[in-house]
């Protein structure tokens, strides 16, 4: 009885254990965000405010999304409301950086995902996310993805693709969600105004009151550079970063703020440029460091891979491991010629 009791835990720790599996490998190429590229969705994982209790998550459920609050501390649903419609919190850049959360809490911006590039409209929808309840829902002609929202949530910036070829062609555009109005003009560095944006977004990080988002692209064969986002007032800076010109590891580099006005941009090994955050001005580091910061967010994957790895090897000793129960226990009752009494899983 015993022995039934722990082939039964095996075999529903592996059934739900190949399901997470599934749901790891498979959902994530099926549902995208908002970014050009498919593959890319953060619903599931959600967004929160920095050093915030709460954590919100979109899952979609056949034509409905499911919104939930969660606590990061104990993993509780807190509340939760399900929606009409396929949405899901939209990422910012391509390690997985996620938005779409106010400063103050109030306001939670979703985005319907992706299918395909380019797209005919775009859909959004506005929540407050006290109340889990949609406060407004918008759909714009043309393609766009979600950019960043500012602290108060009066104003939400998104990307808008500008070729239907290239999605690293774009401007960034303002709504305004107290009007219900996209902004005309777009928001651009006044220094470089004839000068169009260009790259993929590697990476994001973002003030610790929310003002500003700062967005590591990688220049899409030109200089990568620093896009310092102004959510309050509704303007840009370009920060080129030739200091990283030529590297071969851009991919693997991380936004962090230290102390003081300063944003670091580098990987585990070694923190590659400054940045100041009041005069935008780039200088090399004095020393090689060390920056944790990055390094968490960049060994993300590779350390989900690391963790199916090893699910799949313990998966695998379960299996033989019943298998070789099974076999035992049918050549225990051939030897005394008495049926095998079998059991039901689950």
């Amino acid at each position: 009885m015993r022995s039934q009791r722990y082939n039964r835990a095996y075999l529903k720790l592996l059934v739900g254990g190949l399901t997470l599996l599934f749901a790891l490998l498979i959902v994530p190429g099926a549902v995208a965000d908002g970014l050009p590229v498919l593959g890319i969705d953060v619903g599931s994982t959600g967004v929160a405010l920095r050093g915030g209790s709460v954590r919100y998550v979109a899952l979609r459920s056949g034509r409905e999304t499911t919104v939930a609050r969660i606590a990061v501390a104990s993993g509780r649903v807190l509340a939760f409301r399900r929606l009409a419609g396929n949405l899901t919190v939209p990422a910012v850049a391509y390690d997985g950086s996620a938005s779409g959360l106010s400063a103050d809490g109030a306001t939670l911006a979703l985005i319907e995902p992706r299918t395909r590039f380019p797209r005919a409209r775009t859909s959004f929808a506005i929540l407050d996310a006290r109340r889990l309840t949609v406060s407004r829902r918008v759909s714009l002609r043309g393609d766009f993805s979600f950019d960043a929202i500012s602290p108060e949530g009066r104003t939400m910036f998104l990307i808008q693709y500008t070729s239907a070829k290239d999605p690293t062609r774009y401007d960034v555009r303002a709504f305004d969600l107290d009007r219900g109005l996209l902004l005309g003009s777009p928001v651009v560095d006044p220094r470089e105004r004839g000068e169009a944006m260009r790259g993929s977004p590697i990476t994001r990080t973002t003030s610790a009151d929310g003002r500003w988002a700062y967005t590591f692209y990688d220049g899409a064969g030109k200089t990568p550079f620093v896009h310092a986002l102004d959510t309050r007032k509704r303007r840009a800076r370009c920060i080129d970063l030739p200091i990283v010109n030529g590297r071969g590891d851009l991919w693997t580099l991380r936004l962090r703020l230290t102390a003081g006005a300063t944003l670091a941009l580098g990987n585990a090994r070694q923190t590659v440029a400054l940045i100041d955050r009041k005069s935008f001005r780039v200088s090399a580091p004095a020393a090689t460091s060390t920056s944790e910061g990055p390094a968490r967010r960049g060994v993300l994957l590779p350390g989900l891979a690391g963790l199916l790895a090893l699910f799949a090897s313990a998966a695998l000793i379960l299996v033989r491991k019943h298998l070789r129960t099974d076999t035992s226990a049918a050549a225990r009752a051939r030897r005394e010629n008495r049926p095998m009494r079998r059991f039901r899983v689950g």
